[in-house]
Parts: C-alpha cells; sequence; structure tokens
C-alpha cells in the first residue's frame, strides 16, 4: 500500500496548496491513502465543513486534528456525523467525536488512523500511550486493518519518539504533527513501523510556524498581548511523509514530501 501524510494546513495558502498539488501526487505516487491533518485549516485555527469537504474532493480520505480541533463551533455536529474526521483519541469520555476510524479505501483495503495528542508542554489530557494501546488491541495490524497510522500531535520530540517505539511492530507508521517544521529523521524502526517526528506544515515558510511573522516577533520582543495570529499569505510548502508497505502492512519505505513554496523540494521516485 501507498500512504501520503500531509502534515497540518494553516490557512487558505495551506488549503491552497494541498488542492493545487494533491490530485496529481495521487497519480504520480499511485496512493492508495491520503490523511491530512487539519486543525489549522480554517484560518489557522480549526476545522469546517466546507474545507472538509473541499479536502475530500481533491483526494483526502481521513483528516486528523489536535489541540485546536473545537476551535469552530460547528465542528462539534460535523465530527459527530463524520467518520472520517478525528480528534485525539485521549480526550476525556464523552468529548464529540472519536479519536480513530477504520476507513475501506476507494481501492480496496482497510486503513485505521488514529489521532493522539501528547501531553508534554500540552493541556493534561488522558494517557496517550494507554489509548493508542487500546485501540491497536482492538484492531490488530493484519488482522483487522491492512495499514495503521498513528499522527501524534505533541510538542516534545522525544514523546513523539517514545510513541514510535511503543508502536514499533504494530503500525505501519508513526508521524508527529503540531510543531510544523519537517524533521530529518524518517526512519524505519527495526520492527517495521515508518517513524517522522514532524511531518511540518502545509504553510507560508516566511512565517512563524505558518502565521504572519509580525505579530509573533512582536510579542516575543515585547511580552505583551496583542492582535490575534492570522496566516502568512505567501506562497505555500505542501509538506507530507510517504510510506510504502508490504503484506503485513509493515512499511519497507519512508521518504519525506515536499512541494512548492520556499523549503527545498522533495519527492519520492518510484
Amino acid at each position: 500500500m501507498h500512504i501520503l501524510f500531509i502534515g497540518d494546513i494553516v490557512g487558505k495558502p495551506g488549503r491552497d496548496v494541498v488542492t493545487a498539488h494533491l490530485p496529481h501526487l495521487r497519480k504520480s505516487l499511485k496512493l492508495d491513502a491520503v490523511i491530512v491533518n487539519g486543525e489549522n485549516a480554517a484560518g489557522g485555527f480549526g476545522l469546517t465543513r466546507a474545507i472538509a469537504e473541499e479536502l475530500y474532493g481533491v483526494g483526502v480520505d481521513v483528516i486528523s486534528t489536535g489541540n485546536h480541533w473545537a476551535d469552530q463551533k460547528e465542528i462539534y455536529a460535523v465530527i459527530e456525523q463524520d467518520d472520517r474526521i478525528i480528534r485525539p483519541v485521549n480526550y476525556p469520555r464523552g468529548t464529540p467525536g472519536k479519536g480513530a476510524t477504520l476507513v475501506t479505501l476507494p481501492g480496496g483495503g482497510t486503513l485505521l488512523v488514529v489521532n493522539v495528542m501528547g501531553r508534554v508542554f500540552m493541556d493534561a489530557l488522558d494517557d496517550p500511550f494507554a489509548a493508542v494501546g487500546r485501540e491497536l488491541d482492538a484492531c490488530p495490524l493484519g488482522e483487522a486493518a491492512d495499514a495503521i497510522v498513528i499522527d501524534i500531535h505533541a510538542e516534545a520530540t522525544s514523546e513523539k519518539m517514545a510513541m514510535g517505539h511503543f508502536c514499533d511492530g504494530r503500525v505501519s507508521l508513526v508521524v508527529g504533527t503540531h510543531t510544523h517544521a519537517p524533521t530529518a529523521d524518517a526512519q524505519i524502526f527495526p520492527g517495521g513501523t515508518a517513524f517522522q517526528s514532524d511531518a511540518g506544515a502545509c504553510a507560508d515558510y516566511d512565517s512563524v510556524i505558518g502565521m504572519d511573522k509580525a505579530e509573533p516577533v512582536r510579542r516575543f520582543t515585547t511580552k505583551m498581548p496583542g492582535s490575534r495570529y492570522s496566516p502568512a499569505t505567501g506562497p505555500a510548502t505542501l509538506c507530507g511523509v510517504f510510506v510504502q508497505t508490504d503484506a503485513k502492512g509493515l512499511s519497507t519505505r519512508i521518504e519525506p514530501v515536499r512541494v512548492g513554496g520556499r523549503l527545498a523540494p522533495a519527492m519520492p521516485v518510484l
């Protein structure tokens, strides 16, 4: 199976670069599944039904989120109805939506996607490792799912790496989101699980993590509150991770994907 995970989409520039390039990527990389993190897609804060439909229309199969998943209040009803949108699995019981989804892909095969949020320098949610463990026990790789992807939305690279090793041999890919900077540590762990600490963002990189740089720089230098952050509006780079899996659902290949904008391009060759 060929899977593309696309990192945090930040505002309209991020959406535009995804809609411009994803249809071609689906063909050129012969993709069976596409997952995107959409928690910053609506003006940098949250996700709406209209944006979700826009992403489905260009080839997205599942949308994961993170700590901004509930910033647009309309998502409460949407996430209860749409199994293709998930929020972190370790939110308290009774939170709208769910943290994992098992989808049947258009070309056949099943994919489990689990979204989980870290706790280091983040909100004090339930134990992310126990939450992921329960999902994997309920839907084993190679038995109930042909491939499994874990999106760990977290600040600390140590926590992301620990999750990768915790899942090694039980999932196809563990990939980090939230920090919006693509890392250079794409690898396959000994048990066959692919890993990258952060997929990066789909954003204008002449920015501070995708936001117009003036306001964050002003806050850092003055330590005074100010106006709301807004996405930088220049040309965006699509950042993601490509993995190829074998018949058991474990990964045989992982490579970064970068298209457009300011960052150096990276594209797997099939």
